[in-house]
């Protein structure tokens, strides 16, 4: 059975090696790693994915803020061990981050990613026409979602990293909230 947890410490290590699995050794260079880089994920809003105890996916969220729209998120990476690629854990992972970061009050969200994937989940590149990442990235796959209606209306700017900065203290209490599992079926199924 799959287990969706807020990510932990120990979940850690095997993220970073699920990452370089599905993104390869040149992920760290992308423009979105710019706003991450040195940064702790939003506070509850990084997740992890285990069957058992092997972590087989995983999804961030981050601080920025987006030009004149002021404070919003950045998602990603999102990965899922390429086995259950196309199962659906993908979309499982989405709509549960999405959520919580809904629940939690945030207006809006940015990532970098396939357009035709993303837009299911309401994401669409004109409302990020205007805003301007630190680095090169090819436009059509820079999105925005609105999580509170008019929160990108009309934004523009530069999007910057705006999150905590990480430290040894903060990686040992990346989540300040006990690691409770949300139990997933057996397959999340296509989505």
């Amino acid at each position: 059975m799959m287990r969706l947890l807020p990510e932990a410490p120990e979940h850690i290590p095997a993220r970073e090696r699920l990452l370089d699995r599905c993104f390869g050794p040149d992920r760290r260079r992308k423009t979105s790693e710019m706003l991450r880089s040195g940064r702790r994920p939003a506070d509850g809003l990084a997740f992890s994915l285990l069957e058992g105890p092997r972590l087989v996916g995983t999804l961030r969220l981050w601080h920025i803020e987006a030009g004149s729209a002021g404070p919003a998120l950045l998602l990603g990476p999102i990965a899922v061990e390429p086995k259950w690629q196309s199962e659906g854990w993908g979309a499982e992972l989405m709509r549960h981050g999405l959520g919580e970061a809904e629940r939690r009050g945030h207006a809006a969200v940015l990532l970098v990613g396939d357009a035709p994937y993303y837009r299911r989940f309401g994401f669409r590149q004109d409302l990020t026409e205007r805003l301007d990442l630190p680095g090169p990235v090819e436009r059509e796959r820079f999105l925005g979602l609105e999580l509170r209606p008019g929160a990108l209306e009309d934004a523009h700017g530069a999007v910057i990293a705006s999150g905590a900065r990480e430290t040894a203290r903060s990686l040992r209490r990346l989540m300040p909230y006990p690691s409770t599992p949300t139990r997933l079926r057996a397959s999340a199924g296509r989505s």
